[in-house]
């Protein structure tokens, strides 16, 4: 790695949140859920659900894009 650049455990971690949407981090990520689970991705970039209406929560599956959310 050249010199004066960060390792990748040392720069911090991307987080973009996306309105009316979710919340992309970027991974790997390991994720703990209130009941105590937790739920592990590798990919370069997770979409955490912030609607709630993933089939696949806590990870989106852009369940968000099909109902408009009444505020």
């Amino acid at each position: 790695m050249p010199d004066n650049q960060p390792t990748p455990a040392e720069r911090p971690r991307r987080v973009v949140i996306e309105p009316g949407g979710p919340i992309l981090v970027e991974g790997p990520v390991s994720l703990e859920l209130p009941d105590g689970v937790h739920v592990e991705s590798d990919r370069f970039m997770v979409a955490v659900c912030t609607c709630r209406r993933s089939k696949h929560y806590p990870l989106c599956d852009s369940s968000h894009r099909r109902k408009v959310r009444a505020d």
